[in-house]
C-alpha cells in the first residue's frame, strides 16, 4: 500500500453520509489489489470535480483509485439497501462490491460521491467476491459517458484501473475497479431497507439527508415527505422519457437501481436499440421482458409506488390519509412522462408546440418503424436531412424493410412541418444523435481490451460517442447498424 506520506495532493472529502447513524452502512476499507494500472482517467470530469488529474494519474492517485490507498479525510463505507429484483423483494442487499470513499464538494458547490466499484467484499456481498472484471468496468465507463454526452442525468465514470488480479466468472477474467461519481447513491431500495425493518427513525434520517442533498425546497414544504416524493416522481418521469428518446434500455430497473437523485445508475445488461420495437429486450436475465424498452415508463411508476409505501409513516400518522396523499403525488407521473415523451418526439421530427393531430402523427411513425424494422437512431437523424431537402427522402425510405411505409407517412409530416420555421434540420440534428454506443461496437471494444489488452477500439469508440450530435468524417462505421453476423442479441450483468 502506498504510504500516506507519499500521497501528495489528494481530494478533500466532506462525508455527510458517513456522519449518519451507523446502521445505514458498514465501515471498512477497500481490499488492496496486487498491481494497479490506470486504464482510463476522465481528466475533464476530474477538473469539473475540482480534482487534480495529474495527481490522480500519479502512483498515489492510482493507488487511491484502486483501493490500495485510503487518503486522510476519506471514510470508506458500504451502504445498506434492499430492493425488488424483477418484482421479488430482497430485504438485505447493500453494496456487495462497492465502497464509498467519501464525498467531494465541487467548485460550484455541488456534492458528489466518489465510489469504488469492484473494491472487494463487504458485509453485504452475499458470498460474492466483491470484485469486477475489466469488461463490465469499461462498459459502464463507455455507456455512462455516452449518456452524459446526450445530456441525460447519469452517474459518471472518473477512472478505470486494472488490478493485476483475476476474477472468476465463466472463467478467469482480468480484474478492474471503476471509480463512479454520483450526486448520491441513495436509492428507492435504501428506503426499503429501513421500511422493511420498521425503523422509522432511520427513515426520517434518510429522508432528511435525501432532501438536503436533492430537494432543499421540499424541506420548507408543509409536508416534506410528500414534497420529496413528488420531486422524485418528477425526476424519474423526465429521466425515463430521455432514455426512451435515444432508444436506451436499462435492463435491470430494480428498485435498488432507481436513484432518488434522478440519475441513471448501474450499467449492467443495458443496451441501445437498433431496429425499433417496443418489446425489445437485451438483458439475458430478463426472461419475461419485464424491463423491455416499452415497459420502462410503467416500471418506473411501479418503483415510485414502492418508495411511496416506505414514506407513508412520514407523510401522515393516519395511514389512510397518507395513502391518499401519496396516490395524489404519484398521479402526476403519467402526465409528466407523457408530456416529456411527446414533446421530445416532436422535437425529434422538427416540430414545436403540440397541435391537434400531432400525437397521431407520432404514433403512426412509430408503428411504421416497428413494422419496418427501421433503425431508431438513423431514422430520426436522417429525417433531419429530409426536413431540409426532400431529395433526402430516399435515404430515410431505405431504412424501412418496405420503403412504402415511409411514403405513406411523409406527406402528412411535410404538411405539418410547413407550419414550422424554415431550417428545422439544424434543430433536429441538435437532438437526434448520429452516434450511439452500438452494441456490436461496444462488444468489439471490450473484447479487444479483455483478450489482447488493447484499448485502441475502446478509445476510438469513446472519442466518437463523446460528440454524438456532430458529423465526424472518416468515422461512418460508428453510425451504421450491425450487419446480421455482428448483431448482439443478449447482454450480461457482469457481476
Amino acid at each position: 500500500m502506498v504510504p500516506l506520506a507519499e500521497a501528495g495532493i489528494r481530494p478533500v472529502f466532506d462525508n455527510s453520509y458517513a456522519r449518519l447513524p451507523e446502521r445505514l452502512f458498514a465501515r471498512l476499507p477497500p481490499t488492496p489489489v496486487s498491481a494497479p494500472r490506470l486504464l482510463r482517467l476522465n481528466r475533464a470530469l476530474a477538473e469539473e470535480l475540482g480534482l487534480d488529474p495529474d495527481w490522480l494519474a500519479s502512483e498515489a492517485g492510482v493507488a487511491m483509485l484502486s483501493g490500495n490507498l485510503v487518503p486522510p479525510g476519506a471514510e470508506p463505507i458500504a451502504q445498506a439497501y434492499a430492493g425488488h429484483q424483477f418484482g421479488h423483494f430482497n430485504p438485505s442487499l447493500g453494496d456487495g462490491r462497492a465502497i464509498l470513499l467519501g464525498e467531494v464538494v465541487t467548485p460550484d458547490g455541488a456534492r458528489r460521491d466518489i465510489q469504488l466499484k469492484g473494491s472487494g467484499p463487504t458485509p453485504f456481498s452475499r458470498r460474492g467476491d466483491g470484485r469486477a472484471a475489466v469488461g463490465p468496468v469499461l462498459r459502464e465507463y463507455l455507456i455512462s459517458e455516452a449518456m452524459a454526452a446526450f445530456g441525460i442525468p447519469t452517474t459518471r465514470s472518473l477512472a478505470a484501473v486494472a488490478t493485476g488480479d483475476f476474477v472468476f466468472r465463466e472463467g478467469a477474467l482480468p480484474g478492474a475497479v471503476l471509480t463512479r461519481v454520483a450526486a448520491s447513491h441513495i436509492r428507492v431500495g435504501t428506503f426499503q431497507y429501513f421500511a422493511a425493518r420498521r425503523d422509522h427513525d432511520a427513515l426520517r434520517v434518510l429522508l432528511d439527508t435525501a432532501i438536503a442533498r436533492h430537494d432543499p425546497a421540499a424541506g420548507e414544504a408543509a409536508n416534506p415527505a410528500l414534497a420529496f416524493l413528488e420531486g422524485v416522481a418528477a425526476r424519474q418521469a423526465e429521466l425515463i422519457a430521455r432514455w426512451m428518446l435515444v432508444g436506451f434500455i436499462h435492463g435491470v430497473m430494480n428498485t435498488d437501481n432507481c436513484a432518488v437523485s434522478g440519475e441513471t445508475i448501474d450499467y449492467g445488461p443495458c443496451a441501445f436499440m437498433e431496429a425499433y420495437h417496443p418489446e425489445t429486450v437485451f438483458s439475458s436475465i430478463d426472461q419475461q421482458g419485464r424491463y423491455a424498452y416499452g415497459n420502462q415508463p410503467a416500471i418506473a411508476h411501479w418503483n415510485l409506488a414502492r418508495l411511496a409505501e416506505c414514506l407513508l409513516p412520514l407523510i401522515d400518522a393516519d395511514e389512510n390519509a397518507a395513502i391518499e396523499a401519496a396516490q395524489g403525488a404519484l398521479s402526476t407521473y403519467a402526465a409528466r412522462f407523457g408530456a416529456a415523451w411527446r414533446d421530445g418526439l416532436l422535437r425529434k421530427i422538427g416540430l414545436g408546440p403540440a397541435e391537434d393531430g400531432d400525437e397521431e402523427l407520432l404514433q403512426d411513425l412509430l408503428l411504421r418503424m416497428a413494422d419496418g424494422k427501421a433503425d431508431f437512431t438513423l431514422t430520426f437523424r436522417r429525417l433531419a436531412d429530409a426536413a431540409d431537402d426532400v431529395a433526402a427522402d430516399g435515404v430515410v425510405r431505405a431504412l424501412f424493410a418496405d420503403p412504402a411505409a415511409y411514403d405513406g407517412w411523409a406527406p402528412g409530416w411535410r404538411l405539418r412541418l410547413a407550419r414550422e420555421p424554415a431550417g428545422r434540420g439544424l434543430a433536429m440534428r441538435a437532438v437526434n444523435p448520429l452516434y450511439i454506443p452500438r452494441n456490436h461496437l461496444v462488444e468489439e471494444a471490450l473484447a479487444a481490451a479483455v483478450s489482447r489488452d488493447d484499448l485502441g477500439p475502446f478509445e476510438a469508440l469513446l472519442a466518437v460517442i463523446q460528440r454524438p450530435f456532430e458529423e465526424q468524417p472518416g468515422r461512418e462505421r460508428y453510425a451504421q447498424p450491425a450487419r446480421p453476423e455482428e448483431r448482439v442479441t443478449a447482454t450480461f450483468c457482469g457481476t
